[in-house]
């Protein structure tokens, strides 16, 4: 029974480690979301700016996660080649072991847990705060207060070494050299797979190796295991995601995986490495000195990283392309594969609701592609052009209605969670955005409609006319094209210059209805064309309207 109990106590501490992780870090990413999104979009072809940076957003939001699937989206935005962000990634894996560093420092070295419990006092009540800023602040306090008070409980829960089975197998294992290594190597790998946090299965490893369960290089072997696990986590989410994902996903795999193998062939003299510098910088030797094991173990987490990471970055463009040929275009994909969100919901708001825009600005480029074709299908004479314009209009109706269903599924999702006011506006703004999207892609649908309609009659509209409906579909063009810049570039377009277009495309169509009245009394065309030629003009107004809505929407946001 005490046993049980045992195990449901480490259990309890661990899942409260996890929690107060998982505040700490999603409040720090609502506090640094759009500096974040700010430092990835300055990265330059510097493979070392790159890396510092990832250092930098990973460190500052607590989640190699988090940096890693910015980085994706910002890869399918064309707004990050795919070796810088595998240069950003390599500075992931260094920057996330900052939370080593302080678990090591805080919770080991001084008694810092003392001082918790006067800052939930502090941090609880600044959660109940209306404003979210503060909210934010209070969160992140309440988290990083039970990260260490957690931290207590698993060094209260777990005994000081004496004889047990489990030291006898320690022992037994430890006397077969390298087998050692390799399976706590191994035990490491499994028990992040679980935990499913490697702050977390660290801390753990801490806790053992402190109370002198496991030795100092059987936790550094574990530690190794840490970093190959991380990527097991990430390979399981990749599976369903899209190219880009998964591409990171294996080069992530390749060079911690790359780490782990050369790590494990000079294992013993990387141990006496760490001592050295151990030693050397006043540490002390955590093989010797239980107290120096924590400050230890987290040098080396640092130091693999730092270590693999320069050796690595030489070959960049060789892991780029090893993997870029690995997972092509369209292997193994279906028909419709979402660009940003497939990847799921990420651990904040504004987060989740950054790769729901990347995925509409996706949606909004698929009827800008939609309408083209409504205009080249109209004036095409070919049969063979024709059927194929019209394969691909329909083609792209039935992704428009996925996408928006799959948009708005997740914009419910996101919708579920606490969000801020800003956070709310952008959810509602969305959501009329994809409405208006899809209305754009039926009206394409009715205008194909009626160029069916038009061709089934075998219908020819008089030059003059069709040079009025080519000036209706060019301004209709440059209503759309502004739209989508905006959405994509958020460039500082006005609201003046869509008004502009909208005015236009209205007043052209108030001519073009009293020039048909003129040209059914002038006979210029008879009632069955001219019903024809009405149609179309005015489904290209309801495009317009459709793209300005878009347009008064986004820049209601700004």
């Amino acid at each position: 029974m005490s046993e049980i109990l045992l195990l449901l106590t480490i259990a309890g501490s661990t899942a409260l480690f996890l929690y107060g992780l998982k505040l700490m870090s999603e409040s720090l990413q609502k506090m640094m979301g759009q500096w974040m999104q700010l430092i990835l979009s300055s990265i330059s072809t510097n493979r070392f700016k790159g890396i510092l940076i990832g250092i930098l957003v990973t460190a500052l939001v607590q989640s190699s996660s988090a940096t890693t699937v910015m980085v994706v989206s910002f890869v399918n935005a064309g707004m990050l080649r795919f070796t810088e962000a595998i240069c950003v990634i390599m500075g992931a894996n260094i920057g996330t072991t900052l939370t080593a560093w302080l678990i090591s420092a805080f919770g080991f070295k001084l008694n810092f847990a003392a001082f918790m419990l006067p800052l939930i006092g502090v941090g609880i009540p600044l959660i109940f705060s209306n404003s979210r800023k503060v909210k934010n602040w209070g969160e992140m306090i309440l988290g990083f207060s039970l990260l260490f008070i957690s931290l207590e409980f698993l060094k209260g829960a777990i005994p000081t070494v004496t004889d047990s089975w489990f030291l006898d197998a320690v022992s037994y294992i430890k006397s077969l050299p390298y087998l050692s290594y390799i399976t706590f190597f191994a035990f490491g790998i499994v028990c992040t797979i679980l935990v499913r946090s490697s702050n977390a299965t660290f801390a753990l490893i801490l806790v053992l190796c402190f109370q002198g369960w496991i030795s100092f290089d059987l936790a550094v072997s574990m530690v190794l295991g840490i970093n190959v696990g991380t990527t097991v986590a990430a390979v399981d989410v990749a599976k369903v995601a899209n190219v880009t994902a998964k591409r990171v996903a294996l080069a992530r795999t390749f060079f911690n995986l790359f780490g782990a193998v050369w790590a494990l062939a000079i294992f013993p003299y990387l141990i006496k490495g760490v001592v050295f510098i151990s030693c050397g910088i006043g540490i002390g030797d955590p093989l010797q000195d239980l107290k120096a094991i924590p400050i230890s173990l987290a040098l080396f987490h640092t130091l693999f990283n730092v270590l693999n990471t320069l050796v690595l970055v030489q070959f960049v463009k060789k892991i780029s392309q090893l993997v870029t040929k690995r997972i092509p275009i369209g292997a193994g994909s279906d028909e419709f594969k979402l660009t940003h969100i497939k990847i799921g919901l990420l651990s904040t708001p504004d987060a989740s609701l950054f790769q729901a825009k990347r995925e509409t600005i996706v949606f909004a480029e698929n009827v800008r592609k939609m309408y083209m074709n409504i205009e080249k299908i109209l004036f095409e004479k070919n049969e063979k052009e024709y059927n194929s314009l019209k394969e691909s209009i329909l083609s792209k109706e039935v992704f428009a209605d996925r996408i928006e269903k799959e948009i708005a599924n997740y914009l419910t999702k996101v919708g579920e969670g606490r969000l801020s006011e800003n956070s709310s506006k952008m959810l509602r703004a969305l959501y009329e955005i994809i409405a208006d999207l899809e209305s754009i892609a039926n009206t394409c649908i009715n205008m194909l409609n009626i160029v069916e309609r038009k061709k089934a009659h075998r219908i020819d509209l008089p030059e003059p006319v069709n040079n009025n409906l080519q000036l209706m579909f060019n301004m209709v063009q440059e209503a759309i094209d502004t739209m989508v810049t905006m959405l994509t570039h958020e460039e500082n377009l006005p609201l003046s210059m869509a008004q502009e277009t909208e005015t236009e495309i209205n007043n052209f169509r108030d001519i073009l209805k009293n020039e048909h009245l003129e040209n059914l009394e002038k006979s210029v065309y008879d009632y069955d064309a001219g019903i024809i030629y009405t149609d179309i003009f005015s489904q290209c107004e309801k495009i317009g309207d459709f793209a300005f809505n878009i347009d008064k929407t986004y820049k209601s946001l700004t």
